[in-house]
């Protein structure tokens, strides 16, 4: 399963990237407006960056002029995916920028359904919102088990980017899954490493080692 990060953090992607931890990343508004700069210049910081897909989203609802932000946004690096969210216009809009060669993130995602659509019209990856759909009482994991089973059906190559993780223990269920991407936050991606025997096991080393009297450097 591939990690992409969900921040617009620019140190906190590189300290992810130089653990080999970064295939790809994904910003939306609301995370450039938490990183106080402007959408343009961070994005290629970022895309300078990384070397995978670096998703920019656009902030227009029609289709005409979904379609001219992401043309905009697309001119910033050769690995900037457009991303659009799953309505009928940005199905619209999808389906002629990923003609047009360009990658496509559908975002929002919140059905099986929903997902089935942006395959036809061409996504490249499709983002089910799992702690959203957790949020008011249904199982996040279950859409992404539902479009696994839908997409192979059928030979989508469209990925599931499982999005809205808020745990570790969704990045372990999507993986069990099958999912070929989840995008986190870097605090998810490190708890990952954390495991309470570990901590306890680490500490009774170094007192053991304490007692021997002897250092290694």
């Amino acid at each position: 399963m591939k990690f992409f990060v969900d921040t617009a953090d620019v140190p906190a992607i590189a300290e992810l990237n130089d653990l080999g931890m970064v295939d790809g990343v994904t910003t939306n508004p609301s995370l450039i407006m938490k990183s106080g700069r402007d959408i343009i210049e961070v994005t290629k910081e970022i895309c300078d960056l990384v070397d995978g897909p670096v998703s920019a989203e656009v902030v227009a609802t029609e289709a005409d002029a979904m379609i001219a932000e992401g043309r905009k946004l697309a001119q910033i690096a050769e690995n900037i995916c457009i991303k659009v969210p799953l309505t009928w216009d940005g199905l619209k809009a999808c389906k002629v920028l990923s003609d047009e060669g360009n990658q496509l993130n559908v975002t929002l995602c919140f059905s099986a359904n929903q997902a089935l659509l942006a395959a036809k019209a061409g996504a490249t990856f499709i983002s089910p919102f799992i702690g959203r759909l957790d949020d008011i009482n249904l199982d996040g994991l279950e859409l992404i088990e539902d479009i696994r089973t839908i997409y192979d059906n059928y030979g989508f190559e469209t990925e599931i980017l499982a999005a809205s993780i808020r745990t570790a223990n969704h990045m372990k269920e999507c993986a069990l899954i099958g999912a070929d991407v989840a995008t986190a936050p870097p605090n998810v991606i490190k708890a990952m490493a954390n495991h309470i025997l570990t901590d306890k096991g680490l500490d009774a080393f170094l007192k053991d080692w304490e007692k021997t009297g002897q250092k290694i450097l």
